[in-house]
């Protein structure tokens, strides 16, 4: 799904490309001059005869301009083919072989980026001498460079991933995972690095023509202004026919390959692709939300902490939109923890988003409203938003490690969240952070730790410590417990019991591990494909619940037997 806007943009750019292409492939046998012949009398004014008027020598400056596209479009075209090619085989080498090669390649690539730009080109444009190759060549060192930066750097970050991984691990060849999962996943960074880089050599084109290094044999855009302002053109009307055609000639050229570029990047990347294909009916959610009366006043005793009433969160596919989460509707007093369980892919964590409003696009709440003591935090600016999180609404995530800032030390990290709130002395910060860390069970020396130090059992403990440092009225536990061992999980989920009956806090607690649910939740919700099943207090609900999907999950947790229960056959045998 692409937007209208987005196939109108690059529709636009492929007519405008289409014209400049047409004009240099039918223009020289269309135009009844010669670009290299007198055919007028010097600085002609546009007419019948001369539809652009003439140069200083006479010669028809319309049949120099259909001329100089093909030599301007194949220089920018093919240097840009170079430079993208080069950029992006050293790129993925470098970042997928890494060890030495990596730096090597590095290395070479830090000392042409470090090299002076305009002073490269004219020294090599000098030394080897002005032709259609010095200029393709010029052009393709000064861009190829930065170029396999960022594509090593995309590289570093693909072959980490779980598919690469996967790969790995049956035994694919390194040439079968970069064509079929490193190279694929870098084709939306490559699209717009490669349309940049033609605008870049056009302009370099022009620039280097202009100087003088451009062959000068040839036409080209970049030539025309160089003897334009050689030739005095601005000391008399002619610059207006002289020099402004080739101009706009460069300037529709980029724009036109900026419009391709725009929606080729949004073609290729399902992200940005349904990102803005839901972007029509995020503008009507939201004239619908603003449009919705307020909340009602009601005394504060009736209003629970926590108040999600009929939330829908759609992502956009292609044949329209998908419903993550249908018609939810939940609340939380306060100093109540509400349990969350569902398997995976059942909703869980894109409904704790929603509440803590970091729902990540193209994913929006299409329905209803979240009610955070009695204001809907739907409504709310994000402005306001920024103060509630880690303030009032905390969120302990999945994965420690990702949460935390690698280059920070814990004590760094504590304090910042403190600082992000209000002003705190240096001696508040201390004896706060030593507090909390106290509170979580990890000793005050531990401040001074970065997370790496740290396994994963501290490192979920520093993020809870995170959660409470600003003493907030909601924690939502994202499945804090996933990756850990089964003693740490026991440990974690005994923390944050103890947390909850000594702060009182309010909790939203999701788990695809019902057993700790079960043992942590005053009341619990089961979730799947999106929909709330069942729900009801925690104890009632393992008793006496007759829902099937609810059974299969309470029946499915492994018990020790009695010596009431009856032993298998094979076991009395």
């Amino acid at each position: 799904m692409i937007r209208t806007g987005s196939k109108m943009i690059g529709w636009v750019g492929v007519l405008i490309l289409m014209f400049i292409i047409l004009l240099a492939l039918v223009g020289p046998s269309v135009v009844p001059y010669s670009p290299s012949e007198q055919s007028g009398s010097p600085f002609q004014p546009p007419g019948a005869e001369h539809w652009l008027g003439t140069n200083d020598m006479g010669q028809d400056i319309l049949a120099e301009l259909v001329v100089g596209a093909r030599t301007s479009l194949t220089i920018g075209i093919v240097a840009a083919l170079l430079a993208t090619f080069i950029g992006t085989v050293i790129g993925l080498v470098s970042g997928y072989a890494g060890d030495w090669l990596d730096s090597l390649l590095m290395r070479i690539v830090d000392i042409c980026l470090t090299l002076p730009f305009l002073p490269l080109m004219i020294v090599i444009g000098v030394y080897i001498g002005p032709s259609l190759f010095t200029q393709v060549f010029v052009i393709t060192l000064v861009m190829w460079a930065g170029k396999a930066r960022k594509i090593r750097a995309q590289t570093l970050s693909l072959r980490s991933r779980g598919a690469v991984l996967a790969a790995q691990s049956m035994g694919a060849g390194h040439f079968y995972i970069l064509r079929q999962h490193i190279f694929p996943s870098m084709l939306p960074l490559v699209i717009p690095q490669f349309v940049q880089a033609v605008n870049v050599s056009i302009l370099m084109e022009s620039s280097l023509s202009f100087l003088g290094m451009g062959d000068p044999l040839s036409k080209s855009w970049g030539s025309i202004l160089f003897y334009a302002n050689s030739r005095s053109a601005f000391l008399t009307e002619a610059w207006m026919w002289w020099v402004i055609p080739p101009g706009v000639c460069i300037v529709l050229t980029v724009l036109a390959f900026s419009f391709i570029g725009y929606f080729l990047e949004e073609r290729v990347n399902p992200r940005l692709r349904m990102y803005h294909g839901a972007s029509a009916l995020m503008k009507k959610t939201a004239l619908r939300l603003a449009g919705q009366s307020a909340v009602p006043a009601r005394a504060q005793q009736e209003v629970p902490l926590l108040d999600v009433q009929g939330l829908t969160i759609t992502y956009p596919k292609a044949d329209g939109f998908t419903e993550a989460v249908k018609k939810v509707n939940l609340s939380i007093k306060k100093g109540e923890v509400l349990g969350l369980v569902g398997e995976s892919g059942s909703g869980k964590t894109t409904l704790a988003a929603a509440i803590i409003q970091l729902l990540k696009p193209p994913g929006m709440v299409s329905e209803g409203a979240i009610l955070f003591d009695g204001h809907d935090l739907t409504r709310l600016s994000p402005m306001v938003l920024q103060k509630l999180r880690g303030n009032r609404i905390a969120l302990i995530p999945q994965a420690a490690m990702n949460a935390l800032n690698p280059v920070m030390s814990v004590r760094e990290q504590l304090e910042e969240a403190i600082l992000s709130h209000r002003k705190s002395s240096k001696r508040e910060l201390v004896d706060r952070v030593d507090q909390v860390l106290s509170q979580v069970g990890l000793a005050v020396k531990w401040g001074a730790a970065f997370p790496h130090e740290l396994s994963g059992g501290m490192r979920q403990r520093v993020v809870i410590a995170m959660a409470l440092i600003n003493q907030p009225d909601l924690i939502i536990a994202d499945e804090p417990t996933t990756g850990l061992d089964v003693m740490v999980q026991v440990e974690i989920v005994e923390l944050l019991q103890e947390l909850q009956r000594k702060f009182g806090l309010s909790m939203v607690f999701i788990s695809h591990d019902l057993p700790v649910v079960l043992r942590l939740a005053d009341r619990t919700i089961i979730m799947n494909q999106g929909e709330i099943v069942d729900q009801g207090d925690t104890l009632a609900l393992t008793k006496m619940s007759v829902h099937p999907y609810t059974r299969r999950l309470i029946d499915s947790i492994p018990r020790l037997p009695t010596a009431e229960t009856p032993r298998p056959l094979q076991e009395q045998r």
